[in-house]
C-alpha cells in the first residue's frame, strides 16, 4: 500500500464507517464523531493502518492472534477446504471431515472429563449454547427447580442476551434489562484489593469458596444449576487469582452439587502457558467454553465442551427419536474447523506453544519492571496475560477520577507511541502478546508502553492527581 495515494481512500471509508457501519460495545455518537481506525494489514506481531503506521500488537487483536498474523499454512488451509467444500451442515446427520477431525483432538487435549463437543462461531455462542445444555441437563435428570447461576463479579461471558447477564460488567447491562433474575454474582478473587491477598494468597481462595457456599445456601441448594467462571478474568481487568483457586472452586461446586463450567475463551491455547489454564491445577469441569485462539481469529469459531455425565443425561433424558432443539445454520463450519486443526497444529508441531511458554518469561520481567512507575500500583500476569493497574496513591490503591479520561488518554497516546494493549475504563491496562513474539519484540513493547505512561504523567492535571 501506498500510504499517501491511499489517505482520500482512507477518508472515505472512514465516512462510510460513520454512516453505517455499528461497531461493538462502543459509544456509537461518539464513534459517528471520532470515526474509525482503519486497520490495513498484519504481519507477526506488527499491524499497519490505513496511513502506513506501523504498530506493534501487544494485545493480539482481542486477545486471540496467537499465531501471529500472516501465517500461511493457515491461509492455505482456509482456501483448499473452501475449493474442495466450503459448507456442510451439520442439520439432519451431515457431517464434514474437518468438524470430525476438529472434534476427535479437542477431546485428546482439553480435561478428561470433556468428551463431547458442539461447535459454534465464537465464545458468546458458545456460553449460550452452554446455558441451554445445562437447563436441558436438569429437566432432564428431574430437577427442574436448579435453574439459578452463579457467576464472578467482573466476570465476563459474553454478549449474548444470556451471556451478557452472567457476564457482570456495567456496560453490558445497562439497557438490556440484566441481570435475570436467576443471574447471580460473588465477589472476584481478586488478590490486589483483597486485605490479605499479598502475604496470604490462601484466604482470597477462602474467601472465595466461602462466598460460594453462602449463595448457593442463600438460593438453595436445589434451585442452583451452575457456576461460571474465568481461570483468570479477562475483561474484568485481568484479574489472576491465587494458584489454587480454581481447583478449590472445582471442588466446592462438587460438593454443592452444581455443575462446574470453566469459560477459556481468553485463556484456552496458551494463553496462560499450558494449552488450557485447567491444565495447570488439574481440574476437569463440568463444561468448558472456548474460541478465540482455537483459530487465532483467522475465522469465527467457537466450542462448547460437555462432559459425558452431561451428555448422557440430556440425550437419555429426550424421548426416543426427539430432537435436542439446539443448533446454528454455521455449526461445525468446515472452514473454521480446517482453520484451527492447522492453528492447534502450529501450536504443538511448529513449537508456538513452546515459544510462547518462553516468551512469558519476558512478558513477565517487562510488566514487574513496571512497578516502580508513579502511576502503577500493582502489575500481574500469568503466561502472557497480564495488566497494570494504574494508582493515585500507591498506599491506599486509590484509582482517579473518571474526570481525568485517563483511559482515552492513554490509549491514545500509545497509538501515537506505535503500540496497541488495552486501556480499561478503570486506569487497569491490559497486555496479551502472540504467542510468536520475540525477545526483541517484547523489549520494544515494554519501551513503548513505559513512554506511553511517561507522557501521560506529564500532564498537569494527571501529575496533581498523585497523591505522595
Amino acid at each position: 500500500m501506498n500510504p499517501i495515494s491511499d489517505l482520500p481512500n482512507i477518508a472515505a471509508l472512514g465516512a462510510i464507517d460513520r454512516a453505517h457501519l455499528i461497531h461493538p460495545v462502543s459509544a456509537w455518537r461518539t464513534h459517528e464523531q471520532r470515526g474509525p481506525t482503519v486497520l490495513s494489514s498484519g504481519r507477526g506481531a506488527w499491524l499497519t493502518d490505513g496511513e502506513g503506521r506501523e504498530l506493534l500488537d501487544g494485545f493480539a487483536g482481542l486477545w486471540c492472534v496467537n499465531v501471529g498474523y500472516g501465517q500461511e499454512s493457515v491461509v492455505q488451509a482456509a482456501a483448499e477446504q473452501m475449493r474442495q467444500l466450503p459448507y456442510a451442515t451439520g442439520y439432519f446427520h451431515y457431517s464434514s471431515e474437518p468438524a470430525i477431525r476438529l472434534a476427535e483432538k479437542l477431546v485428546q487435549i482439553t480435561p478428561a472429563s470433556l468428551t463431547r463437543v458442539y461447535l459454534t462461531l465464537g465464545g458468546s455462542e458458545a456460553v449460550d449454547a452452554a446455558v441451554r445444555f445445562i437447563v436441558q441437563y436438569y429437566n432432564a435428570i428431574g430437577k427442574p427447580a436448579k435453574k439459578h447461576f452463579i457467576a464472578l463479579e467482573r466476570g465476563y461471558h459474553g454478549s449474548s442476551s444470556t451471556g451478557a447477564g452472567l457476564t457482570a460488567l456495567p456496560a453490558f447491562h445497562r439497557g438490556f434489562d440484566l441481570p435475570l433474575p436467576t443471574q447471580h454474582y460473588i465477589p472476584s478473587p481478586n488478590p490486589y484489593r483483597h486485605a490479605e491477598g499479598a502475604t496470604n494468597p490462601q484466604a482470597v481462595i477462602d474467601a472465595s469458596v466461602a462466598a460460594l457456599r453462602a449463595k448457593v445456601a442463600e438460593l438453595g441448594a436445589d434451585s442452583v444449576a451452575a457456576f461460571f467462571c474465568e481461570p483468570i478474568q479477562g475483561s474484568g481487568g485481568v484479574i489472576v487469582p491465587p494458584k489454587g483457586w480454581l481447583k478449590a472452586m472445582r471442588e466446592a461446586a462438587r460438593e454443592l452439587d452444581i455443575l462446574f463450567v470453566v469459560d477459556e475463551v481468553i485463556t484456552g491455547f496458551g494463553r496462560t502457558g499450558p494449552m488450557f489454564a485447567c491444565e495447570a491445577e488439574g481440574v476437569e469441569p463440568d463444561l468448558m467454553t472456548m474460541a478465540k485462539g482455537l483459530t487465532s481469529g483467522y475465522v469465527p469459531m467457537g466450542a462448547t465442551m460437555l462432559s459425558e455425565k452431561v451428555y448422557a443425561g440430556i440425550a437419555d433424558g429426550a424421548p426416543p427419536g426427539v430432537s435436542v432443539g439446539h443448533g446454528a445454520t454455521y455449526s461445525a463450519h468446515p472452514v473454521g474447523a480446517a482453520v484451527a486443526l492447522e492453528v492447534l497444529r502450529l501450536y504443538q508441531e511448529g513449537g508456538v506453544l513452546a515459544q510462547g511458554q518462553r516468551g512469558a518469561l519476558h512478558f513477565a520481567a517487562g510488566l514487574d519492571a513496571l512497578r516502580s512507575h508513579p502511576l502503577v500500583g500493582d502489575a500481574r500476569h500469568r503466561g502472557l496475560l497480564g495488566a497494570l493497574e494504574l494508582v493515585s496513591d500507591k498506599a491506599s490503591k486509590a484509582g482517579f477520577d473518571p474526570a481525568l479520561g485517563l483511559a482515552d488518554r492513554i490509549a491514545a497516546a500509545a497509538y501515537r507511541n506505535g503500540v496497541v494493549f488495552r486501556a480499561f475504563a478503570d486506569n487497569i491496562l491490559g497486555f496479551a502478546p502472540a504467542l510468536i513474539f520475540s525477545e526483541g519484540e517484547f523489549v520494544e513493547l515494554f519501551a513503548r508502553v513505559k513512554k506511553t505512561l511517561d507522557e501521560v504523567l506529564a500532564a498537569p492535571d494527571v501529575r496533581a492527581a498523585l497523591v505522595g
